[in-house]
């Protein structure tokens, strides 16, 4: 039993090989569109694309701008002031595939190229104003549609004061599920608990971030709560008379330390009494908080999330429990690069864990427990080698893949 059910990760190493050959064989020269435009490598802000070092950071809370390089003639002459005209339309794309054996299908081994296909644009529209988005050509072999899409107003009143409007992650000003190396998510930002709308992944809304001048960045987030699925036939995206509100505070103590704190607060309804009826038969309201932190030892990064949530009426049921029901969960990471930020490889793990108490009666449940091991290659600067392997602690089950993920 135990040869059986590891021969299928057996047979992924020549074929990883055989991947490494082929993909050696044809590099990729081509790079993304922000590269393009200051005519600068992507290790200038990523290391390893996408995940982004302090100075790409920078970058794009600078609405897409280098301060310190033109991109000489970006912009076309129009004889309007108020009017900055790209001469070409910015755009790149990321293509990401995967070969992946995993015990809890059964199968020994699955195809799953291209599994990600974004076409991404962004750029300036003008003084203190950019924008940004990503449009999902397939995701898992089915058009999925836009995501992230937000026009950012940059340094208002002289200030580090910036305000994006449109769609982004909750989650974002923590740690972004986009940017992330490992094929393995960070669970608890996408995890809902029975007919609850409400997560940190994907919502519709107003992000307002502050940074204090030698002290903490703030944030404050309104949105509509329920996620980013399509309009009603009223074209109205809101499915309920609710907001949800976020806040966030972030400091650097030091160079290598970063310590943060993140709050939530929403309200959702279930349907509505009757037709046309502002008044709900049922309510939930939804409480986040949890702290995290960022330790950085030169080739060494640690990230760390805890996070706490609690639903009043996640099923929507009347009358409504008397006892919340409260999850606890979060992640631990840590990215290891041999030569910093030039190193052609590099190894990563992660850990996730989410646990659920349904009150006092009722024996805390784990819903999520894995633990990943991750190591990538470069192979060129914009095209990268992964292999992954993930064991689900919960169920026994195990999940070894090789892949590339690709930009240009």
């Amino acid at each position: 039993m135990l040869i059986k059910r590891h021969s299928g990760k057996l047979l992924l190493i020549p074929i990883f090989l055989f991947m490494a050959i082929i993909l050696w064989a044809y590099p990729a020269y081509t790079i993304p569109a922000f590269a393009r435009k200051y005519s600068m490598s992507c290790t200038t802000c990523h290391a390893p694309f996408p995940k982004l070092k302090p100075y790409g950071n920078e970058f794009a809370a600078d609405g897409f701008e280098m301060k310190d390089k033109e991109a000489p003639r970006f912009t076309m002459e129009t004889g309007d002031d108020r009017l900055s005209l790209m001469r070409t339309f910015p755009i790149a794309a990321r293509l990401d595939g995967f070969i992946k054996h995993h015990t809890e299908t059964g199968k020994e081994m699955d195809f799953t190229a291209p599994y990600n296909l974004k076409i991404l644009s962004g750029g300036t529209l003008g003084k203190n104003l950019a924008y940004y988005f990503y449009f999902f050509l397939s995701e898992r072999g089915e058009v999925a549609g836009i995501e992230d899409a937000y026009i950012m107003f940059n340094n208002l009143l002289g200030r580090d004061l910036d305000v994006y409007v449109g769609q982004f992650q909750v989650c974002d000003p923590l740690f972004k599920r986009e940017l992330r190396l490992t094929y393995e998510d960070y669970q608890i930002y996408k995890y809902t608990y029975g007919g609850s709308r409400i997560s940190l992944s994907y919502d519709r809304g107003v992000m307002v971030t502050y940074g204090v001048e030698n002290g903490p960045d703030v944030i404050l987030e309104v949105t509509n709560g329920n996620g980013i699925g399509p309009a009603d036939e009223n074209r109205t995206y809101d499915d309920d008379k609710y907001k949800s509100v976020a806040g966030r505070i972030s400091y650097d103590v030091s160079e290598k330390l970063r310590i943060g704190g993140f709050t939530y607060y929403g309200k959702e309804g279930a349907l509505p009494v009757e037709e046309d009826s502002t008044e709900f038969s049922t309510t939930n309201e939804v409480t986040y908080f949890g702290p995290d932190a960022t330790l950085s030892l030169g080739k060494l990064e640690v990230n760390l999330q805890y996070m706490y949530r609690a639903d009043g009426n996640p099923e929507f049921t009347r009358p409504a429990p008397s006892e919340k029901v409260k999850v606890y969960g979060g992640f631990a990471e840590a990215i290891y690069w041999p030569h910093g930020d030039q190193s052609r490889w590099y190894l990563a793990g992660l850990y996730n864990r989410i646990e659920a108490d349904f009150g006092a009666d009722v024996t805390n449940e784990t819903m999520y427990e894995t633990i990943t091991g991750h190591a990538g290659y470069l192979l060129r600067t914009n095209l990268r080698l992964i292999f992954e392997n993930t064991y689900d602690i919960h169920n026994e089950e195990n999940r070894a893949m090789v892949g590339f993920v690709a930009g240009f």
